[in-house]
């Protein structure tokens, strides 16, 4: 029979079929399978339905099931796994990629991760030992789970053979177990020796504790570990594991090694934490003499919320900022403001007059007029009331800045410089926006 006598076949029998009258039970289902009901409502007979092929019975199981059950049910299935999760089954399902026991499998990753390690292939040899530990560590977990009841689930071990009795049985399997745990703990010592050649130090000492949950006297696990934390200045933790170490080997070299290196470290950290500490005793010694020096000349100083960044420019006593009888030097900002310029001068000593700087700052490469010379310019500072006061140019810094009228603010001294026929109309301008503040506030 062809496909085409198929088509015309199945066309007669559904002519035949129309005409006949339906019967109530033909009516469109809702709840029919997509076999038996068209997408217009239209139900097909049964005669017909009988035509179409039956649902795989996975397709049969999920026809009744929202997107999300379906996935949530794909998902508990390894194969379909996209969230990483320590269970016994997706650990069982990597390890039936392999024939042979837990314990051979573990046992050749193993071999392969050493082969790599002498070949100093470091990152490899850390892939064969975490492949091995994910077996052995499985049937840890298994094992926890069975001693617990509580927190047993649905076994996936194969049944036990017949003709092996129960003795036997526990006898071979605490034989394995044991060889098991050792060869686990072979596996994290291993590992750990991969992190320490790679510099993962948190993850060395992470399998150290590893081995040393599974065998205290691990002296490989305390000696990885006390490596790991000297490397990342964490004293007390390598004294702890080396001393811990030494305690069950006192003979042994590699950790006598590490009691050296330690002592060393200890020495060095020791001697920097002294020196740290006596340059923040110097520096506060030094901002006590300069609060002292401010307060014996009366000089006002104050603070904003927003200092500006003057890296290591500040209030300092010169020549020697340890002696109290030494002068005091302040930052100084030199503001041009008719042009919106400025010059900044690091160290304005208590003793200079401005026109010991304008000396040299004139003239100025912007002022193509030539306005700025040190006959023919004004300078002022504000007031702490908000006004003005003009300096002259020959008076020491000490003298403007005693007696309280002004202030040092973020300590910067802030001059304003102006040619003299600018002068008076700023001067002018500067009170009226001070009027219009004071108004708005």
């Amino acid at each position: 029979m062809h496909m085409q006598e198929i088509s015309d076949e199945v066309a007669e029998r559904l002519k035949l079929e129309q005409s006949q009258p339906q019967s109530e039970a033909e009516v469109s289902n809702p709840e029919a399978s997509p076999a038996q009901q068209s997408q217009n409502g239209n139900a097909f007979t049964p005669a017909t339905v009988a035509m179409f092929p039956e649902l795989s019975p996975g397709r049969a199981m999920t026809t009744r099931k929202t997107v999300d059950e379906v996935v949530a049910e794909l998902k508990q299935t390894p194969f379909f796994m996209t969230e990483l999760e320590e269970n016994d089954e997706t650990e069982a399902f990597k390890a039936l990629a392999y024939e042979g026991t837990p314990l051979e499998n573990a046992s050749e990753f193993k071999e392969q991760g050493n082969e790599c390690f002498k070949a100093r292939r470091w990152p490899d040899a850390k892939e064969f030992y975490t492949k091995g530990i994910l077996i052995l560590a499985a049937e840890e977990r298994k094992r926890k789970q069975a001693a617990d009841p509580s927190a047993q689930k649905p076994s996936t071990e194969k049944p036990r053979e017949e003709g092996k009795g129960e003795g036997e049985k526990e006898e071979t399997s605490e034989d394995e177990i044991s060889k098991e745990r050792a060869t686990l703990e072979s596996l994290y010592v291993n590992r750990a020796a991969c992190h320490l050649e790679l510099k993962n130090y948190r993850s060395c000492w992470l399998d150290g504790a590893a081995a040393l949950r599974l065998n205290p006297n691990n002296i490989k696990a305390y000696y990885r570990s006390a490596r790991a934390f000297l490397a990342v200045g964490r004293i007390a933790e390598a004294d702890d594991a080396c001393a811990r170490g030494l305690g069950i080997d006192l003979l042994n070299n590699p950790l006598k090694a590490v009691a050296r290196d330690i002592i060393k470290k200890a020495e060095e950290t020791s001697a920097r934490q002294r020196r740290e500490a006596e340059r923040l005793a110097k520096e506060k010694r030094r901002e006590l003499l300069i609060k002292a020096a401010l307060k014996a000349r009366e000089i006002r100083t104050r603070a904003t919320a927003q200092p500006p960044e003057m890296e290591d420019a500040g209030v300092k006593l010169a020549p020697d900022p340890d002696d109290p009888t030494s002068n005091l030097c302040f930052p100084t900002v030199l503001l041009y403001p008719t042009h919106l310029e400025s010059d900044f001068i690091k160290a304005f000593n208590e003793t200079d007059t401005i026109a010991d700087h304008l000396g040299y700052v004139f003239p100025l490469p912007w002022d193509g007029e030539h306005a700025y010379t040190l006959a023919g310019v004004e300078c002022y500072m504000e007031t702490v009331a908000g006004g003005l006061i003009k300096l002259g140019k020959k008076v020491p810094l000490l003298k403007v800045l005693s007696g309280g009228k002004v202030e040092v603010v973020d300590e910067v001294v802030r001059i304003f410089v102006l040619p003299k026929p600018q002068a008076a109309a700023w001067v002018e301008e500067f009170k009226m926006k001070k009027a219009a503040e004071k108004g708005s506030q």
